[in-house]
């Protein structure tokens, strides 16, 4: 196996860096949103779940 050489590892680690496409302002601004709504919305969806089951249970639960 042959040595690495630093110096040709730093040019390829700059040579992939130079690769990424970086997301716009726009793109990162969009999915941040996107991120909290669906959070938004996962979190109604459980508590309406829960809701639900608690109501259910406590209802069961009573009649005995």
């Amino acid at each position: 196996m042959a040595t690495p050489n630093p110096i040709q590892f730093v040019q390829q680690t700059r040579a992939e860096v130079g690769k990424i496409t970086w997301p716009t302002r726009r793109e990162v601004t969009l999915t941040t949103v996107m991120v909290f709504l669906l959070a938004i919305i996962a979190a109604a969806f459980f508590f309406f779940v829960d809701f639900l089951i608690r109501t259910g249970l406590t209802t069961v639960l009573e009649s005995f």
